[in-house]
């Protein structure tokens, strides 16, 4: 099928406006501001339309399309039924400029899910507004900043980050202004104490940790760090990328954090992927609380003349502004639609998203104890786990394909790419940095065993593939091997016409 914009199917101009409501003979438009031609839309029916749309949807892969083990990222199946009530119409219809006593239902709904994620994760005031898990991280840190400098503490200026930790936690620091400090992992992949104390100082603003780790394992003395941190008079900020291996097991909080990000659309099921949507909403303890980002939602018992607007209410929902907030970071309230998805799933759930950690750890050990059988004697190995007694990892796990690279010239690119031609989303690969040629995989809590057991056998059919097949790999999909730096340096963001 051709491009939308060669398409000149039906006469016409192919789109219908109406009539302007007032004169357009005389509006004051600065020229270069104005139209030089007239836009380029294709001329299309609305079945040829229909087509075109159904045909790109045939050319993509997502979680409802097959397996998406992305390591990281917690690509799974988002329950039909969230998306059904946030379309309800009075959650979907309303506009964010309606005055609290229209919009009841929404505001009790956000003031739960804050209270939820404050509770899940040990916090004592939440903010839904940050749109994203790196807005959630910046976000925080801001909070943090600006905690300092109510204290007078301006000398603050460095944030610690470990060597495996997720690149937008230096990134969000350093647009904040801090300047990074890495430490080094020991050698099982886990926090070195002795390098951290190293670091700290009067200097020290805040350490930026994922608790379990990018690499799958539990940072078991993440206690003694915090007391470490907060010794130094710095803050602890917890990446909750990887929540949903915890969730109702332990909580950031119980670890020793200040702050804390939640990714509503890893955990509760928001759907993401592709660049959005997401929701990045942030928890802190409250002596941070009042340099959130506002408004949040806050409640109060039904007064009498509330009783005009509020049926059978016993409380009465409002916006508030904290105190000494740092501002909105995102236009209105956030993302409402995947904060009610999000409700909609732990309302759902409730006390059960333990079970949800429970078979998302489950899950990653069975895979990697699955395609380790065999996956060793092709050089393959597992660099990094829980350790004795329990030969486990977390959520996701990783692997270096550092001897079969040596070896046979086949390197984690080639098995991302052969795992293509058995139609399956690649895992990630070549993160973290510090795993040579690695792949991680995270298979997720929605999985079941007989997805886990194919996908497990595809993936050591790829690991006998010869290397010049995998070289070549994929040749089934739509566009074939492709130079992914030379993508990123020489963006195409305009439809070429032929003039």
């Amino acid at each position: 099928m051709s491009h939308l914009f060669e398409h000149n199917g039906a006469d016409g101009k192919g789109y219908s406006q109406p009539e302007p409501i007032i004169s357009t003979d005389n509006l004051q438009i600065p020229s270069s501001l104005t139209r030089k031609n007239l836009p380029r839309w294709p001329r299309i029916s609305e079945p040829e339309m229909v087509r075109h749309y159904t045909w790109l949807s045939t050319r993509n892969f997502g979680i409802d399309t097959g397996f998406y083990p992305l390591g990281s990222c917690t690509m799974k199946h988002n329950p039909r039924i969230n998306e059904v009530i946030a379309q309800l119409p009075g959650i979907a219809d309303i506009h964010p400029l309606q005055p609290d006593h229209q919009i009841q239902g929404t505001l009790a709904i956000f003031h739960e899910m804050q209270e939820m994620l404050g509770i899940c994760a040990g916090m004592d005031a939440v903010t839904l507004q940050p749109v994203a898990g790196a807005q959630g991280e910046f976000t925080a840190i801001r909070c943090i900043q600006e905690y300092f400098r109510s204290r007078g503490e301006l000398q603050r200026t460095k944030v610690i980050v470990p060597d495996s930790a997720h690149g937008t936690n230096p990134a969000s620091a350093a647009m904040a202004g801090f300047e990074i400090v890495e430490i080094p992992s020991q050698e099982d992949g886990r926090i070195d104490l002795s390098a951290l104390r190293a670091v700290v100082g009067d200097d020290t603003a805040a350490m930026m940790i994922t608790n379990p780790s990018t690499l799958g394992v539990f940072e078991p003395e993440i206690a003694e760090a915090a007391a470490i941190v907060h010794a130094a008079g710095g803050q602890m900020y917890y990446d909750g990328a990887n929540f949903n291996a915890i969730l109702g097991l332990t909580s950031p909080g119980l670890m020793g954090f200040d702050a804390v990000h939640y990714n509503l659309h890893k955990t509760f099921s928001q759907p993401h992927g592709g660049g959005g949507p997401g929701s990045g909403p942030i928890g802190v303890k409250s002596h941070l609380a009042e340099y959130l980002p506002g408004p949040i939602v806050k409640r109060r018992p039904i007064l009498s003349e509330d009783r005009l607007t509020a049926v059978n209410q016993e409380w009465w929902y409002h916006w508030q502004q904290p105190a000494n907030s740092i501002g909105k970071v995102q236009q209105w309230h956030g993302n409402s639609g995947a904060v009610v998805r999000s409700w909609a799933f732990y309302r759902r759930y409730g006390k059960d998203l333990k079970t949800m950690s429970e078979h998302a750890v489950l899950n990653a050990n069975y895979l990697r104890h699955k395609i380790m059988e065999e996956a060793e004697k092709s050089g393959v190995s597992h660099l990094f786990n829980d350790g004795a007694p329990a030969d486990v990892v977390k959520h996701e796990f990783t692997l270096s394909f550092a001897a079969m690279k040596e070896e046979k010239g086949i390197g984690a690119m080639d098995i991302a790419k052969g795992l293509l031609d058995k139609g399956y989303m690649a895992p990630t690969v070549y993160f973290p940095l510090i795993v040579p040629e690695c792949m991680m995989i995270e298979p997720t809590e929605t999985e079941s065993k007989e997805v886990l057991d194919e996908f497990a056998e595809k993936f050591v059919e790829v690991l006998h593939e010869d290397a010049e097949v995998l070289h070549n790999a994929p040749v089934t999909t739509n566009v074939r091997r492709v130079d992914e730096v030379y993508a990123a340096r020489n963006l195409t963001l305009a439809y070429p016409f032929d003039e």
